[in-house]
Protein backbone atom coordinates (compact mmCIF):
# COMPACT_ATOMS: atom_id res chain seq x y z
CA UNK A 1 0.00 0.00 0.00
CA UNK A 2 1.32 3.43 -0.98
CA UNK A 3 0.06 6.71 0.45
CA UNK A 4 0.71 10.34 -0.41
CA UNK A 5 0.13 12.90 2.31
CA UNK A 6 0.13 16.61 1.56
CA UNK A 7 0.59 19.56 3.87
CA UNK A 8 0.96 23.30 3.71
CA UNK A 9 -2.17 24.69 2.14
CA UNK A 10 -4.08 27.65 3.49
CA UNK A 11 -5.32 31.18 2.98
CA UNK A 12 -2.79 33.81 1.96
CA UNK A 13 -2.81 37.30 0.53
CA UNK A 14 -1.69 38.05 -2.99
CA UNK A 15 2.02 38.58 -3.34
CA UNK A 16 3.14 36.34 -0.52
CA UNK A 17 4.69 32.89 -0.58
CA UNK A 18 3.42 29.49 0.43
CA UNK A 19 5.01 26.06 0.44
CA UNK A 20 3.30 22.74 -0.17
CA UNK A 21 4.87 19.44 0.78
CA UNK A 22 3.98 15.87 -0.07
CA UNK A 23 5.41 12.66 1.31
CA UNK A 24 5.04 9.22 -0.23
CA UNK A 25 5.13 6.29 2.16
CA UNK A 26 4.38 2.61 2.29
CA UNK A 27 5.64 -0.33 0.31
CA UNK A 28 7.75 1.60 -2.18
CA UNK A 29 10.44 0.13 -4.39
CA UNK A 30 11.07 3.29 -6.40
CA UNK A 31 9.52 6.65 -7.20
CA UNK A 32 9.74 8.15 -10.65
CA UNK A 33 8.13 11.46 -11.52
CA UNK A 34 6.44 13.44 -8.77
CA UNK A 35 4.42 16.57 -9.21
CA UNK A 36 1.46 18.78 -8.51
CA UNK A 37 -1.84 19.35 -10.22
CA UNK A 38 -4.47 21.88 -9.25
CA UNK A 39 -8.17 22.26 -9.81
CA UNK A 40 -10.03 25.51 -9.44
CA UNK A 41 -13.82 25.62 -9.07
CA UNK A 42 -15.51 24.99 -12.39
CA UNK A 43 -12.25 24.24 -14.16
CA UNK A 44 -10.41 21.13 -15.24
CA UNK A 45 -7.50 19.80 -13.27
CA UNK A 46 -4.26 21.18 -14.68
CA UNK A 47 -0.62 20.27 -14.27
CA UNK A 48 1.29 22.82 -12.21
CA UNK A 49 4.77 21.28 -12.16
CA UNK A 50 6.55 17.97 -12.12
CA UNK A 51 10.03 16.71 -11.39
CA UNK A 52 11.67 13.48 -12.45
CA UNK A 53 13.83 11.27 -10.27
CA UNK A 54 16.78 12.85 -12.10
CA UNK A 55 15.54 16.31 -11.06
CA UNK A 56 14.40 17.48 -14.48
CA UNK A 57 11.51 19.90 -14.02
CA UNK A 58 8.65 21.30 -16.05
CA UNK A 59 6.14 24.00 -15.21
CA UNK A 60 2.86 25.34 -16.45
CA UNK A 61 3.36 28.65 -18.24
CA UNK A 62 1.14 30.36 -15.66
CA UNK A 63 3.54 29.57 -12.81
CA UNK A 64 6.95 29.76 -14.48
CA UNK A 65 9.24 32.09 -12.59
CA UNK A 66 7.00 32.06 -9.52
CA UNK A 67 6.82 28.42 -8.43
CA UNK A 68 9.70 26.05 -7.78
CA UNK A 69 9.39 22.31 -7.44
CA UNK A 70 11.98 20.20 -5.65
CA UNK A 71 12.26 16.71 -4.20
CA UNK A 72 14.19 14.59 -1.78
CA UNK A 73 14.69 11.15 -3.25
CA UNK A 74 15.90 9.69 0.03
CA UNK A 75 12.69 10.73 1.79
CA UNK A 76 10.30 10.37 -1.19
CA UNK A 77 9.06 13.89 -0.72
CA UNK A 78 8.22 16.66 -3.16
CA UNK A 79 7.86 20.33 -2.35
CA UNK A 80 6.22 23.17 -4.25
CA UNK A 81 7.46 26.61 -3.28
CA UNK A 82 4.97 29.19 -4.48
CA UNK A 83 5.93 32.85 -4.61
CA UNK A 84 4.27 36.05 -5.79
CA UNK A 85 0.97 34.32 -5.47
CA UNK A 86 -2.07 35.56 -7.35
CA UNK A 87 -5.80 35.12 -6.77
CA UNK A 88 -5.90 32.94 -9.88
CA UNK A 89 -3.65 30.44 -8.07
CA UNK A 90 -6.62 29.62 -5.85
CA UNK A 91 -7.38 25.93 -6.22
CA UNK A 92 -7.18 22.54 -4.61
CA UNK A 93 -3.64 21.29 -5.14
CA UNK A 94 -3.03 17.57 -5.59
CA UNK A 95 0.28 15.82 -5.26
CA UNK A 96 0.97 12.78 -7.40
CA UNK A 97 3.75 10.27 -7.77
CA UNK A 98 4.60 7.49 -10.18
CA UNK A 99 5.54 4.65 -7.89
CA UNK A 100 6.76 1.13 -8.36
CA UNK A 101 5.55 -0.72 -5.27
CA UNK A 102 7.63 -3.44 -3.73
CA UNK A 103 6.90 -6.92 -5.08
CA UNK A 104 5.51 -5.43 -8.30
CA UNK A 105 7.07 -4.94 -11.74
CA UNK A 106 4.59 -2.22 -12.59
CA UNK A 107 4.46 1.53 -12.04
CA UNK A 108 1.29 3.11 -10.75
CA UNK A 109 0.20 6.69 -10.28
CA UNK A 110 -0.84 7.64 -6.79
CA UNK A 111 -2.55 10.81 -5.62
CA UNK A 112 -2.73 12.81 -2.45
CA UNK A 113 -6.02 13.86 -0.91
CA UNK A 114 -5.68 17.46 -2.03
CA UNK A 115 -5.00 20.65 -0.10
CA UNK A 116 -6.86 23.92 -0.50
CA UNK A 117 -4.90 27.03 -1.41
CA UNK A 118 -6.78 30.31 -1.39
CA UNK A 119 -5.18 33.59 -2.43
CA UNK A 120 -7.05 36.75 -1.53
CA UNK A 121 -6.60 40.00 -3.43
Amino acid sequence: QVQLVESGGGLVQAGVSLRLSCAASGSIFSVNTMGWYRQAPGKQRELVAHITSGFATDYADSVKGRFTISRDNAKNTVTLQMSSMKPEDTAVYYCYAEVRPTMSPYIYQYWGQGTQVTVSS
